[in-house]
C-alpha cells in the first residue's frame, strides 16, 4: 500500500484523500490542517493515525508516508512542497504550483534534487474524454493540427461562489484568475497541440462584479435585499437548492458544516457567501481571451467567461484533413474524406469539483499512486518541468493582458 499524508484538508485535500483510498492501493496515514473541524473530518473518515495542526510538525518527524498531497491555499504551496520533498516525500501538488515563477522553479528544483516524483494536479489531462481526443489527434486522422478554439464556461454561480465571494476573489490573497482557474486550460492546450508556445496576447477584465454595477436599492447582503428575488446571483437561490442533493458535497461544504436550511441561512447571514456580489472586495477578472502562437505557426484561442451555465469545456480542433468538435462528453470527428463520426468516451461525471472534474480527479490519482507504487514516473502525464512551462505561458498571457502587448515567451521577465 502506498501511504499518503494530506497537507491541507479542505475541499481539494479531502477529495484527493478519498480518491487515493478509492484506488485500493493507498491509505491516508497523516494529516496536517490548522482548522479543527476540517482536520477531524478527515481523521474520522480515514482513521488517520498521525495528526498535526501544522505541516511543519509533520516535516519535523521522520518520514511518515510515501506521498505528500499539498492542498493548502495557493500562496502557501512553496514551503511545504520544498521541505517535504527534501524529506523524501513524493509530491502531488494542487494547481497552481505557486503564485510566483521563482517559487515554482524552487519547487521543481527541490523535487529534482531530492529524486522524488512531482505531479501537479492538471486533472483535465486525465479524463477519458481528453485521452480519447489526444488519441485521435496523435493518430493523424485529422492531419496536422493548425488551430484550436477552446472555451471554459466557469458558470455564473460558480464564479460568484469562488471568485467573487470566495477564496480566489483577490489577487493579493490568492493569484490572478487565469492562474487560479485556467492554468488547467493552457496546460490542456499544450497537451493537445503538442508544441511549445512562442507568442501570446490577451484581453479581458472585471465587467460585472463591481460596485458601480450594483442594482438600485440593493443591499450589501442578499438576506437584507429587496431586489434579491430578481438577481441571478442571489445567495439563497444558489445555495439552498443544493440541500435537495444529499450526495453532493461541494459547494455547500465550503459555506457551512450544517446541511440544513437554518444552517445555510445562518452562514449567509454572517459569512462571506451571503454578500452581495456587487459589494465584495473582489478584483479578479470575470472574462478573458488568450491567443497563442505555437512553433510552426499553429494557433489557439482560449476564452474564459463567468457568464455561462456551469458545464464542461468546449473545444474545436482544426486539422489539415479533418476537424474535431468536443463538448466534454462526446467528440464529433469531421473527416474530410469519409464524413462525420461521433466518438463517445466512457462517461465519468460532470464538470465541477463535486463531480470529480469528469473523471480527471480519479484518473490523476490513479496514475500518481501507480507511479509511486511501481517507481515508473512515465505514468504521470505532466512532470514538474512541463507544468513550469505551462505556468510560464499563463504569466506571459497575464502580462500581455495588463500591458496590451504581444509577449514573446523567450526571455519574458517575471
Amino acid at each position: 500500500m502506498v501511504t499518503v499524508a494530506i497537507v491541507g484538508a479542505g475541499s481539494r485535500g479531502s477529495t484527493y484523500a478519498a480518491r487515493a483510498t478509492a484506488t485500493g492501493k493507498a491509505r491516508v496515514v497523516a494529516v496536517a490542517e490548522p482548522r479543527a473541524g476540517a482536520r477531524q473530518a478527515l481523521v474520522d473518515e480515514h482513521e488517520v493515525p498521525h495528526v498535526f495542526e501544522d505541516w511543519r510538525e509533520l516535516a519535523a518527524r521522520p518520514r511518515l508516508a510515501d506521498v505528500a498531497v499539498i492542498a493548502t491555499q495557493d500562496q502557501e504551496h512553496m514551503e511545504p512542497a520544498i521541505e517535504l520533498a527534501r524529506r523524501g516525500y513524493h509530491l502531488l501538488l494542487e494547481k497552481p504550483m505557486a503564485t510566483t515563477e521563482a517559487a515554482c522553479e524552487a519547487i521543481v528544483r527541490a523535487a529534482e534534487e531530492a529524486g522524488v516524483m512531482l505531479a501537479v494536479c492538471h486533472v483535465l489531462r486525465y479524463t477519458p474524454y481528453t485521452r480519447a481526443m489526444k488519441s485521435i489527434v496523435d493518430s493523424g486522422r485529422i492531419g496536422d493540427v493548425v488551430s484550436v478554439e477552446h472555451l471554459e464556461p466557469v458558470g455564473w454561480w460558480h464564479h460568484a461562489h469562488s471568485y467573487v465571494r470566495g477564496n480566489w476573489r483577490r489577487e493579493d490573497e490568492s493569484t490572478f484568475m487565469l492562474m487560479a482557474k485556467s492554468c488547467h486550460d493552457l496546460d490542456w492546450l499544450a497537451h493537445i497541440v503538442g508544441r511549445p508556445a512562442v507568442r501570446v496576447s490577451s484581453f479581458g477584465g472585471l465587467y460585472e462584479f463591481r460596485p458601480e454595477r450594483k442594482p438600485h436599492g440593493a443591499a450589501d447582503r442578499c438576506l437584507d435585499c429587496s431586489v434579491e428575488p430578481d438577481c441571478p446571483y442571489s445567495a439563497p437561490r444558489i445555495y439552498l437548492p443544493f440541500l435537495k442533493e444529499p450526495d453532493r458535497v461541494w459547494p455547500l461544504s465550503v459555506v457551512t458544516a450544517e446541511r440544513t436550511a437554518d444552517g445555510v441561512l445562518k452562514a449567509l447571514r454572517d459569512g462571506p457567501y451571503g454578500r452581495c456580489v456587487y459589494a465584495c472586495d473582489n478584483d479578479v477578472v470575470d472574462h478573458q481571451v488568450v491567443d497563442i502562437e505555437y512553433t510552426g505557426g499553429v494557433t489557439a484561442s482560449f476564452t474564459m467567461t463567468a457568464f455561462a451555465p456551469v458545464s464542461h469545456r468546449k473545444t474545436r480542433v482544426f486539422g489539415t484533413r479533418g476537424s474535431l468538435d468536443g463538448d466534454g462528453e462526446t467528440i464529433t470527428v469531421h473527416d474530410f474524406l469519409t464524413g462525420p463520426e461521433v466518438v463517445t468516451p466512457t462517461y465519468s461525471g460532470g464538470a465541477t469539483a463535486d463531480d470529480g472534474h469528469g473523471g480527471g480527479d480519479q484518473g490523476l490519482v490513479n496514475a500518481f499512486i501507480e507511479a509511486v507504487r511501481t517507481g515508473d514516473p512515465n505514468l504521470i502525464l505532466t512532470n514538474g518541468r512541463d507544468s513550469l512551462r505551462s505556468h510560464r505561458l499563463v504569466w506571459a498571457a497575464e502580462d500581455a493582458r495588463r500591458t496590451g502587448t504581444v509577449v514573446n515567451l523567450k526571455g519574458t521577465p517575471r
